[in-house]
């Protein structure tokens, strides 16, 4: 459901967005009196609309409410006023305000405004929060992208291991830290340098990643991403487990059991010209090389180098830095 909350103290301006959005299911337009607004700040609506002729208070103010409330400092704000000078409305959009229309304010384009705002909302809950880095369904796109324009590149699976181990003896505030430092390590060197900007990097979600990179300097860009994950490493552990070189936690048994300390796998897919039809085929390749770096202990990345999906799995090369 998404929540349209009107500021205002007359009703037209929530009639006109309820008969535009009549037709619209999951979609709820609610009214809140200026000396209500905390209401706002309390129930984060997914848009904020505001009468500015309507407000007891300076709009300035009202706007800095809402971008100060962590809970609300992303809610889209658009601000319906008769009030026509060009300095007050810049000052108005310099504080985040996403839109400023100008009354009588036609209903089709309040409507219109509104839908696309609520259109690049969606689009932006593809992207982790935890990251900031794209999700599926711009990976999908990265990657179809690449295959119609018959372009020649490499897949990077990448994710950690013994990262629950990590999870239940540090907690997930510690773990998401180590999530961010992964993502941070990828981008570093997948971006590197100016012949890697069409390089991409994805977020599936948890400790799993996708890069994609041009060109055929993968390998030298799998040593990269494994050295700096572990030279790092260290500051999430304690001493003791350190120099222990593993984990102890507690099965559901009561039994310890040992885990080695967080580490990074990638599998790689050489993605030749004319080797694979679709992204599914690319991903059962991707799923199959990931397998084979996680049997090997520590940092690994394997790289598939097969020119067909015949061959067999064993001419995947296993690389491991020491």
């Amino acid at each position: 459901m998404k929540y349209i909350y009107v500021v205002d103290t007359e009703n037209e301006l929530k009639e006109k967005l309820e008969l535009e959005f009549k037709q619209e299911k999951g979609t709820k337009i609610k009214k809140i009196l200026p000396e209500q607004f905390d209401l706002v700040l309390k129930n984060i609506p997914d848009i904020l609309v505001i009468n500015e002729d309507k407000l007891n208070g300076d709009t300035i103010e009202y706007c800095k409410m809402v971008r100060s409330d962590e809970d609300n400092s992303i809610t889209p704000i658009i601000i319906v006023s008769s009030n026509k000078d060009t300095k007050h409305i810049i000052d108005v959009l310099k504080n985040e305000v996403e839109l400023y229309l100008e009354q009588p304010v036609d209903k089709e384009i309040l409507y219109y405004n509104i839908k696309n705002i609520l259109r690049l909302l969606n689009s932006n809950r593809m992207v982790s929060p935890l990251t900031g880095l794209p999700g599926n369904v711009q990976i999908q796109a990265e990657m179809k992208k690449r295959l119609a324009n018959k372009k020649e590149f490499a897949m990077l699976y990448i994710d950690l291991d013994n990262f629950k181990a990590y999870n239940d003896t540090y907690g997930f505030s510690n773990g998401d830290e180590i999530i961010k430092y992964t993502a941070k390590v990828i981008l570093d060197n997948i971006l590197k340098g100016e012949q890697n900007e069409n390089n991409f990097v994805g977020h599936i979600g948890g400790d799993d990643f996708i890069a994609i990179t041009e060109g055929d300097d993968y390998e030298k860009i799998s040593q990269g991403i494994i050295a700096e994950f572990d030279s790092g490493l260290h500051k999430f552990f304690n001493k003791e487990d350190i120099e222990r070189g593993y984990l102890e936690v507690e099965n559901r048994k009561g039994i310890m059991e040992q885990y080695p300390l967080t580490s990074i796998s990638i599998g790689v897919v050489d993605v030749a010209k004319g080797r694979f039809k679709n992204t599914l085929e690319i991903g059962e390749a991707g799923a199959a090389v990931k397998h084979l770096a996680k049997t090997i202990y520590g940092s690994t990345y394997v790289i598939d180098r097969r020119k067909n999906r015949e061959e067999m799995y064993d001419r995947a090369e296993k690389k491991k830095i020491k």
